[in-house]
């Protein structure tokens, strides 16, 4: 075992070997794609919207504990020493420096409905993944399953997306005019919360091309990372919704950032090509908080 690696704040104190982000990575694909795979061909055929409320919660909570299960089996078969945080059971302790920060299910009212925009959300991060501003994903994936894209990266690694056995790299538009960029952004699900949301994109959508509302953080990052959008941004995440798609938007050339030199976390995550982020960064720097 090697020595558990350190991180200042300000990064790594010296740069991860290649092999051990490649294998951080391919453990990354190939545990979001099992995960990808389980909740789709085990979803209950009671799921639906039709149901009473307490049945759905009940049936999407037990989905993403056992995805959530599944991925912690599958990640601790391979790396028994690393740590694992997790939205569903919490954090588990490790010893080499590495903690993999997991959602099972990113995108569940979409899964509850039955659309096409949910995934899964594996990241290998170096620090503290529990304190904004001390940690940092070093490799990657995340898995659309119904479309059988996996996007993933590793740190000095460019972005890609896997399908099949087709790996193809992944960049950010080249835009930069913000009034001509679509602009992707999700919002919280308390009353007040929403109602702060609604007026910080009234006073944006005047100022881009349009919006776009997915419903996954982590898939809202990925579309920046293969131009499908131009930029994201919204508050209110949690490290599970955001480490791997940060990676991945940053290794397809943006720019990822919080608001007022912060990291991205819970107060603000903006995402978007060198082109426009700091335009659009100023514009919600303006309008904070955003929540």
């Amino acid at each position: 075992m090697c020595a558990k690696l350190s991180f200042s704040g300000h990064g790594l104190s010296e740069p991860l070997p290649q092999p051990l982000l490649r294998e951080l990575e391919n453990l990354a694909v190939s545990a979001a794609r099992a995960a990808g795979q389980f909740i789709v061909q085990e979803r209950p055929r009671g799921l639906g919207v039709l149901d009473t409320k307490s049945s759905i919660n009940d049936i999407v909570t037990v989905m993403d504990q056992q995805s959530e299960a599944l991925l912690r089996a599958h990640l601790l078969g391979a790396r028994p020493d690393d740590a694992i945080l997790g939205e569903e059971d919490g954090a588990s302790q490790g010893t080499s420096g590495i903690t993999w920060v997991i959602d099972p299910i990113d995108g569940t009212v979409n899964y509850l409905y039955e659309i096409p925009a949910y995934c899964v959300s594996v990241a290998a991060v170096i620090g503290d993944a529990g304190t904004p501003g001390q940690w940092q994903p070093v490799a990657g994936a995340v898995c659309n399953p119904l479309t059988a894209e996996v996007f993933h990266a590793r740190a000095g690694g460019g972005a890609y997306v896997l399908q099949g056995d087709h790996d193809t790299a992944i960049g950010v538009n080249p835009v930069d005019v913000l009034l001509q960029s679509l602009v992707a952004t999700g919002f919280g699900y308390r009353p007040e919360v929403r109602a702060r949301q609604g007026e910080v994109l009234a006073a944006i959508l005047p100022e881009i091309r349009d919006i776009r509302r997915a419903g996954s953080a982590a898939l809202d990052l990925c579309a920046v990372a293969c131009g499908t959008v131009d930029a994201y941004y919204e508050s209110g995440l949690n490290p599970w919704d955001l480490a791997a798609g940060w990676l991945i938007a940053t290794e397809a050339g943006a720019l990822v950032s919080g608001l007022n030199e912060m990291a991205p976390g819970e107060a603000a995550v903006v995402a978007a090509g060198p082109g426009i982020h700091g335009s659009l960064l100023s514009r919600l720097e303006a309008l904070a908080p955003l929540r």
